[in-house]
């Protein structure tokens, strides 16, 4: 095999409704000699508080990603070009057992951060994160968070459960995971169970760019937050998609009125590239309550954006990636 990063399947020699399921059509894990990010499904939601079905969310947003092409022209980046990209297929996790699901999570994490710089999950519930976190921390150290959600999820537990889809920051925060002074949620609306709820998410670590704040201030000054509390620590960033206002995502389990559009997130999302993001994962995705796959593709671009910011970083260490690209953009401009 070749060391060249390889790409996608060639949308000019096979349509985009043929060719490989995986994550926009890219080779598996076991068909490239290195990789550098593992997109990794975890199709679990037996953490979930009201409707189910997200465990079905990883191969929606595999499909969903069919139309993802290689060249990003507003981050002037290669994602596919610049990195190798790969997908390991699906963690497998006892759908009935929350704690040994977890367990296996774990481990299914632990190995493929062995074999890849990089992990992307594709969610199942939100559960998840509370795993991937500890897997990324023991590779990259305390980490930041950058928590994209509709939702606090640093609540104590449902009904006698410590660990499900609204809990996974707070149990990572008490585990000593985190970087309590450089986490923050971004997107949050919504009604909560008490006032109480925001203190003892500020105990935890967690400051808050609501969906508010985001109307009344714009992007760039949540951006601009966002970069001065994390700061230059390595950086999680976890995307529950129901951070979308359900016109924009409308097949999630917890939808809630009032959230950003999916213009606002990619664009959140690209003004983050100067961050040392070391891991990511996409949640919450239940195509059974969705629509014409809006909510699949969301979240499958959320996952390019990410892709984007890591090539984009690999560009910019080597010194010839963007320069490449931005030549590109500079050769066709816009009206």
């Amino acid at each position: 095999m070749s060391d060249e990063p390889r790409g996608p399947v060639d949308a000019l020699v096979v349509p985009r409704f043929g060719g490989p399921a995986t994550f926009a059509r890219l080779p598996r894990l076991d068909e490239v000699e290195r990789c550098d990010v593992a997109i990794v499904g975890v199709p679990f939601d037996s953490g979930v508080t009201y409707r189910p079905g997200a465990r079905f969310g990883p191969s929606a947003i595999r499909q969903g990603s069919r139309l993802l092409r290689p060249f990003h022209p507003e981050m002037g980046t290669m994602p596919f070009a610049l990195q190798q990209v790969a997908d390991a297929g699906d963690i497998a996790c006892n759908p009935f057992i929350i704690n040994e699901a977890i367990s296996q999570i774990e481990a299914g994490a632990d190995e493929l951060l062995g074999k890849s710089k990089h992990i992307i999950a594709l969610g199942g519930d939100h559960t998840i994160a509370l795993p991937l976190l500890r897997a990324s921390s023991k590779k990259f150290g305390k980490l930041a968070v950058v928590h994209f959600d509709t939702h606090l999820d640093t609540w104590q537990g449902h009904f006698g459960v410590s660990y499900n889809h609204g809990t996974p920051f707070r149990r990572a925060s008490e585990e000593g995971l985190l970087r309590l002074d450089r986490c923050v949620h971004v997107g949050v609306h919504g009604s909560i169970y008490s006032d109480l709820d925001l203190v003892q998410d500020a105990e935890l670590g967690f400051q808050i760019v609501s969906t508010m704040d985001l109307q009344d201030r714009g992007v760039d000054d949540a951006v601009g937050r966002i970069k001065r509390r994390v700061g230059d620590a390595p950086t999680y960033v976890s995307v529950d998609i129901d951070v979308l206002d359900p016109a924009h995502a409308p097949g999630t389990g917890t939808p809630e009125a009032g959230g950003m559009s999916t213009r606002e997130l990619l664009a959140v999302l690209r003004r983050l590239v100067d961050l040392n993001i070391v891991g990511a994962d996409v949640v919450e995705v239940a195509p059974a309550y969705d629509h014409a796959e809006i909510t699949a593709i969301a979240a499958a671009h959320v996952g390019y954006e990410l892709l984007a910011i890591f090539a984009r970083r690999s560009g910019l260490k080597s010194g010839d990636g963007p320069s490449e690209a931005a030549r590109a953009v500079k050769a066709h401009p816009r009206e």
